[in-house]
Order: structure tokens, then C-alpha cells, then sequence
């Protein structure tokens, strides 16, 4: 895209007869440079902590770096394509960023707004395919299975869902459609491990371990998706890199 934006609208002023080759080439190696920056950044992948507490400000800092790296890095080339004396002034330092920043927005206007709108539509997709199946409407009547956690003996088919805090975990149990709140101490590591055997019982996010049989609705969003349970009025979120695992075992249950 910035390849053929530069080559025929020439956002920039162009001197040709500094030149060392041809302005397509020219265009070339600069798109270049800024695909190798964009791709490297790519390959530090962001955690699964980092991702769950990512929020606007951290975005537009990432934003910040990349496009300051890449302008950086075309200063850097500027020899290789450019018969300038000044190449390393401070000028073209100045230059080579700000165009980086103003051209770099420009893209970001057009492509944000349809990546937001894509993951958007995939995900309000995805979930109505899933509330429109016959997975929600299966009767939640299983035969019980019982844990212990501490003193407490719970029925795994009456856990609605469990919230991570600190070393404790708040525990909400539905039981004949009362919901009970139950602290125990224990990470939620630790309860994962403890509830790994139960397919049913899934991490839908750092902090939350849901129970499938308890979903009433799938709301999908461009941030992925959020779980209405039965007799509970907040809902449960399902972070985005947790996705794949949560449609493959809706599928299963």
C-alpha cells in the first residue's frame, strides 16, 4: 500500500536528480523497510497477561514506537538510495520521522476502523452460530460429580463460574437457581489443575474458569466474546486468544 501510494501520489517532495536509482525503486526499498520493522515487532508475540490488560493508550504507544522505528530506520538507508552531503543531518532525521508519522496515520485512519469492523463481524458470527445451535439448549441435569476443595464438597455441574483474586478464588455456584458466593484459598492455577479432568469446565480468561453447561448466551465483539450465564446478570469474558479453544470444546460438549 505505501509502495504505490508514494510511486503515484508523491505525498512528499521529490528531488529527482539526487536519485541513485529509479523513484519506483526508491519507493520500493522505503515500503521495504517499513514491512521488515512491522514484521520484526510481529515476532514478539504479546503474553497472554499482556493481551488481557492491553488497553487504547498501550496501542497508541506501540503505534508510537513502530512508526518512530521505522522512521528512524529510513534515515538509516538514506545513503543507500540518496546522493545528499546532508544525508546525516539533523534535518533529514526529523524529516524521514515526521513523514513516517504523517503517512503512517494516514494508513492507520483507513485500516483500524476495518480491522475493528472485521473481528467485529467474525466474532457476532461466531457467536450467534454457537447460540443458534443446539449446544445452549442442552439440558444442564448431569450426574454429580463431586470435588473437594479445603472443607467444601463441590458439585462440579452447580459451578457457574470461578474469578481469580489474588491467592483466593471467588467460587459463584448455582444451585436450583440461587447463586452463592463461596472464597476459598487457592490460586486459580491451582483450581485449573484441580478441574483440568472436566471438559466442561473451561479458562475463558486469566482470571475466570467457566462452567460450558451454565452458558445461556454468546455476545460477540471485535474484543471477542462475552458469556451471559444462567441466573447471573454480569457477564463473563472470553479473552481473544482464548477463542479457538472455546468454540472447539462448545462443539464437544
Amino acid at each position: 500500500m505505501t509502495l504505490f501510494f508514494n510511486y503515484f501520489f508523491e505525498p512528499f517532495e521529490v528531488y529527482f536528480p539526487e536519485h541513485k536509482m529509479n523513484f519506483f525503486w526508491i519507493c520500493f526499498v522505503h515500503s521495504c523497510v517499513a514491512a521488515i520493522v512491522i514484521f520484526s515487532f510481529s515476532l514478539f508475540k504479546i503474553s497472554q497477561k499482556t493481551e488481557e490488560n492491553w488497553n487504547v493508550g498501550k496501542e497508541i504507544l506501540l503505534i508510537a514506537t513502530i512508526l518512530l522505528t521505522i522512521g528512524m530506520c529510513q534515515f538509516l538507508i538514506r545513503d543507500v538510495i540518496y546522493n545528499n552531503p546532508n544525508n546525516w543531518s539533523w534535518r533529514y532525521f526529523y524529516e524521514e520521522i515526521r513523514n513516517t508519522f504523517l503517512e503512517g496515520i494516514l494508513f492507520l485512519m483507513v485500516l483500524v476502523p476495518l480491522n475493528f469492523r472485521k473481528l467485529s463481524t467474525k466474532y457476532i458470527k461466531n457467536a450467534s452460530l454457537i447460540n443458534d445451535s443446539e449446544v445452549l439448549i442442552k439440558p444442564t441435569s448431569h450426574s454429580k460429580t463431586i470435588i473437594k476443595i479445603d472443607d467444601l464438597k463441590l458439585d462440579t455441574n452447580n459451578l457457574l463460574f470461578a474469578k481469580a483474586d489474588g491467592n483466593y478464588v471467588e467460587l459463584y455456584l448455582n444451585e436450583k437457581a440461587i447463586i452463592s458466593k463461596v472464597l476459598k484459598r487457592i490460586t486459580i492455577k491451582e483450581l485449573e489443575s484441580i478441574l483440568e479432568p472436566y471438559t466442561n469446565i473451561i479458562k475463558t480468561h486469566r482470571s475466570y474458569l467457566v462452567n460450558l453447561y451454565q452458558i445461556e448466551r454468546v455476545i460477540g465483539n471485535a474484543q471477542g466474546y462475552k458469556l451471559l450465564l444462567k441466573n447471573y446478570d454480569e457477564k463473563i469474558p472470553v479473552s481473544r486468544n482464548m477463542i479457538p479453544d472455546f468454540d472447539a470444546r462448545m462443539k464437544n460438549i
